[in-house]
């Protein structure tokens, strides 16, 4: 008899950061995810990631810089090499995104919305904004460090979406 096996659900976070204020982001949400022992975590920056990744992951996390008001370009050619690889082919699966912003972020957010829409994936949480008021281009150029609180709530919405796909909520 052939003893039933069940495959780990996946956690993909796709994540772009030019100062390192959402790579600490995403690595805190890996971190959170990563205490849900039956998920599998895989964090890949926006260049390696694609298609594949996206079909395979049962949720996921995007994470992007604020840039002049948008994502990141890197974010963007990632959903631009596989929306329409996956469209129709995710309808249903959670996610979440992560913005770290100069200013405020909720146009970022807003595109990241707009692309998961289209891609009929079910929101978990409200996005998660860390602004860094860097306004200046020192300050916007200079390497970034994400206060512990922030990098907490980081690592909160990585375990409750892993803990979420464990429990089959997502």
């Amino acid at each position: 008899m052939l003893a039933c096996m069940s495959v780990p659900k996946s956690l993909l976070i796709v994540y772009h950061s030019m100062t390192g204020g959402t790579r600490q982001m995403a690595e805190a949400a890996r971190a959170g995810a990563a205490s849900e022992t039956s998920i599998v975590v895989r964090l890949l920056h926006a260049s390696q990631a694609g298609p594949d990744d996206v079909l395979a992951a049962d949720g996921s996390i995007f994470a992007t810089p604020e840039n002049l008001a948008a994502i990141s370009g890197q974010l963007k050619d990632f959903f631009d090499r596989s929306y329409y690889a996956v469209l129709d082919r995710v309808n249903g699966r959670a996610y979440a995104s992560l913005i770290c912003a100069g200013s405020d972020g909720r146009n970022a957010a807003r595109q990241i919305e707009r692309i998961a829409t289209g891609w009929r994936l079910r929101q978990i949480a409200e996005p998660l904004i860390v602004c860094t008021h860097a306004q200046t281009t020192q300050a916007i150029l200079a390497p970034k460090l994400i206060a512990a609180d922030d990098l907490q709530r980081c690592c909160t919405l990585g375990q409750a979406m892993a803990a979420g796909l464990a429990l089959g909520v997502f």
